[in-house]
């Protein structure tokens, strides 16, 4: 009877094909995560379209209007005013139901004031609310009142909503009761992503440094966006006097 030779790897062969397999998940590996990136990135500009969209549809039925600051309190606050324009009803607490109003990049580990878990973010963008008196007023101070979308000459230019920042020093809204809605808005100077100040509750850095790769992303008041270097958003964006 003729027996068959079964030839199977052999243990160095079976190293060699393990190494060429971690060799190329090694090379694979940061442009999986680059490519990662880019689609977050891609997703949160859809995001702040799609919010844009909402505002555009929300100033049709407000005479111009749309929602400026975040005062809280009795102050009318985007995310909850926009509600019935992404698809939802007027109940407050649906808020943290819609996705557009969370950008993928947001990081979830780490935390905010009060060693709050950034993990319950639910809103990941925060509000242009600053206004300035007059054209050489270069540091301007916090509106909460509605703005007419035509009161702004320069729209494409005029940032309306840009990537929330995180940080020790920022809070997590975790819902409509939060205490500190009122720090969701863009007032001064320390707020632009290019500040350094991390310390303090009302002065601190606002907008995301380098959320999306080097910069943040924007969405601006003609309601198209786009992605911005830190060092390239200034007080201009801010302003419309």
């Amino acid at each position: 009877m003729q027996t068959r030779n079964i030839k199977g790897f052999t243990l160095i062969e079976l190293l060699v094909v393990i190494a060429i397999i971690a060799l190329l998940l090694a090379i694979l590996m940061p442009s999986l995560k680059a490519a990662k990136k880019r689609a977050q990135t891609l997703v949160c500009l859809s995001n702040l379209k799609q919010i844009g969209m909402a505002a555009n549809l929300y100033a049709n039925d407000y005479d111009d209007r749309i929602p400026r600051g975040a005062g809280g309190g009795n102050d009318v606050l985007w995310f909850i005013e926009f509600l019935p324009y992404v698809g939802h009803g007027k109940n407050v607490s649906d808020y943290k139901q819609v996705d557009i109003y969370k950008c993928k990049s947001f990081p979830r580990s780490g935390t905010g004031i009060g060693g709050i878990p950034n993990s319950r973010q639910t809103v990941c963008y925060v509000i242009n609310g600053w206004e300035f008196d007059n054209s050489s007023d270069t540091t301007g101070h916090s509106i909460t009142k509605s703005s007419k979308v035509t009161s702004f000459r320069r729209r494409a230019s005029i940032a309306y909503l840009t990537d929330n920042e995180s940080g020790e020093w920022r809070p997590v809204i975790e819902s409509e009761d939060s205490a500190d809605l009122s720090r969701l808005d863009i007032f001064m100077p320390s707020h632009l992503p290019d500040s350094t100040d991390e310390t303090g509750l009302t002065s601190g850095r606002r907008i995301a440094k380098d959320r999306h790769k080097d910069g943040c992303n924007v969405l601006f008041l003609d309601w198209h966006a786009e992605s911005m270097k830190a060092e390239d958003i200034t007080i201009k964006n801010f302003r419309y006097k």
